[in-house]
């Protein structure tokens, strides 16, 4: 015989005294001595007795009570566990709560061992932290979605468009962090925004970079051996980057070679041998120039302490009416090497630092080129200080 339910009503659970009063099907209210009450369900899972409780009988009517009673009871003919389910639910719940401003950071700190100097200066996460988190950081990572990264990015999708597709790019890779820590995030959610935001109009306009046949010119302007004249010389004469520069050191340069670190030197994660820099005779004298401005090993200190600052170069190039920026000193050598030389392509992009080739094939040529390489780096000081044609016949 099936037995009976829906023995209460809302005034008998009202009215009750002290005691424990079934409804039916396991469905139990117990009132205490003070007047308080609990829901509570008795049943069984594999043949285990099993009592969940259901909510305080004030805060959870009796059809609210009932409702939550069948749903369990489901699952219970299902074989679940109920209070195991339960806590699976709600472990799930508190995992999602995770706003992306804590799972961003956490990527960030999992991949700071893969970027430049440990992601010191911060420029992964800053896409992140100017154009995302003001306006998303605080939502539950498992609630975004492709509208909401839309509304977020659409005011710099055009007009900054390199800045808005590393926004972009960051978020995909913080979702799937969140995904590996088991949020449940929607994967697809960036390329889905990047369907509904449609093509940047932004067109990225290439560093200015001076000619290469008017760095003779700009080059004798900076006679006077300041700290700033100096490092600039030694970024036009190296064609290196300006980091490097900045942070050159005596004990890195021996027998007419600067060793850089291979954590200086951008592109080159991942691999574990330094660059070598064949320095002309005139990088030499600029080093002997620098000496007497020596802190702590570096060649071209800053002001009060450190080394010279990112924007040091570039100030002193402004300031003299220049449109040009430091960075693109590497851009005039490159074409000069182009049009006064007959400089093989894996030379000239060594030159650089660029790698050349497939990983494979890198792997088998363990040259660095660095006697060709001198002798280019001289025939371009020549070209840099008007001392002689520079024109390059070959090797």
């Amino acid at each position: 015989m099936r037995r009976p339910i829906h023995k209460l009503s809302a005034a008998a659970v009202k009215a009750a005294g002290p005691g424990k009063y079934c409804d039916g099907a396991g469905l139990w209210l117990y009132k205490r001595q003070d007047g308080g009450g609990q829901w509570f369900l008795r049943i069984s899972v594999h043949g285990r007795r099993r009592e969940m409780g259901l909510g305080s009988a004030t805060a959870v009517s009796l059809k609210e009570a009932r409702q939550q009673a069948e749903h369990w009871r489901a699952l219970a003919r299902q074989g679940i566990d109920p209070i195991k389910e339960r806590e699976k639910q709600r472990r799930e719940a508190e995992r999602n709560l995770y706003c992306l401003t804590e799972v961003a950071l956490d990527a960030y700190e999992s991949r700071k061992a893969e970027l430049k100097n440990d992601g010191k200066a911060g420029r992964w996460f800053s896409p992140l932290r100017l154009h995302v988190l003001p306006k998303l950081g605080k939502v539950p990572v498992s609630e975004i979605d492709q509208i909401d990264i839309r509304d977020t990015l659409r005011p710099i999708w055009h007009s900054k468009g390199e800045t808005a597709r590393k926004a972009i790019n960051r978020l995909g890779i913080v979702l799937k962090h969140a995904a590996a820590l088991g949020l449940d995030v929607d994967l697809q959610a960036t390329e889905k925004a990047k369907a509904l935001l449609g093509r940047s109009r932004h067109r990225p306009q290439h560093i200015a970079a001076m000619p290469w046949n008017e760095v003779p010119e700009f080059y004798r302007t900076l006679e006077e051996p300041t700290t700033t004249n100096l490092a600039l010389r030694m970024l036009i004469l190296t064609a290196v980057r300006s980091g490097p520069i900045r942070f050159m050191r005596f004990d890195q340069i021996q027998d007419g070679v600067w060793t850089i670190p291979a954590d200086q030197m951008k592109g080159r994660l991942g691999q574990t041998s330094d660059f070598r820099v064949p320095l002309s005779s005139e990088a030499v004298s600029v080093v002997d120039l620098a000496k007497p401005f020596n802190r702590d090993g570096f060649l071209f200190p800053g002001l009060r302490k450190g080394v010279i600052s990112d924007m040091t170069m570039g100030h002193q190039m402004r300031k003299v009416g220049l449109p040009y920026r430091p960075h693109g000193f590497r851009s005039s050598f490159r074409d000069w090497v182009a049009d006064r030389t007959n400089t093989p392509y894996e030379i000239a992009e060594t030159c650089l630092a660029h790698s050349v080739g497939g990983q494979i094939e890198r792997a088998y040529r363990r040259t660095d080129y660095l006697e060709q390489r001198r002798v280019i780096m001289e025939t371009w000081a020549d070209h840099v200080t008007a001392k002689k044609k520079s024109t390059f016949d070959g090797f």
